[in-house]
């Protein structure tokens, strides 16, 4: 697509009435004489679902740092039980503290760096909830064993 004085025009600069128009799956099986799980899928609909969507990298940089908390230690744990024996197994355990070490090398470039405050903002609350409910449980535990 071009302009008037013959630049380039992205789609994203295109004017509003060049741009194809979200149509809801009812409106547009109306419009076709159809019901809506025969209209084929365009993806107009999924337009909010976009990787440059706000919201996007915050929830994905939160909840992969819930899962970098509680999947990924366990998982190395696993895995190196399974591979080598118990003594080099906990001995070579404390590495998985380097993966911790992935949001601060994310924060450097300015692409990642919302990802990355939203990942360490989940590992962080999420060891916080996990380190306080086990506080509390073990206060009850011991304020019910006296």
């Amino acid at each position: 697509m071009s302009s008037d004085d013959g630049s380039a025009v992205t789609a994203r600069e295109a004017p509003s009435a060049e741009r194809p128009r979200a149509v809801a799956p009812a409106d547009r099986a109306g419009q076709a004489g159809q019901t809506g799980a025969e209209v084929p899928d365009s993806g107009a609909e999924r337009g909010w679902w976009r990787r440059d969507h706000p919201t996007f990298s915050a929830l994905l940089g939160f909840y992969t740092g819930l899962v970098t908390v509680i999947v990924l230690p366990g998982g190395f744990a696993a895995l190196l039980a399974a591979l080598v024996s118990s003594e080099r197994a906990s001995s070579l355990y404390p590495f998985v503290l380097v993966v911790f070490a992935i949001p601060l090398a994310l924060l450097v470039p300015e692409r990642t760096r919302r990802f990355a405050r939203y990942m360490l903002l989940g590992t962080v609350l999420t060891a916080l909830v996990v380190v306080l409910v086990a506080a509390v449980t073990l206060f009850f535990l011991v304020r019910a064993d006296r």
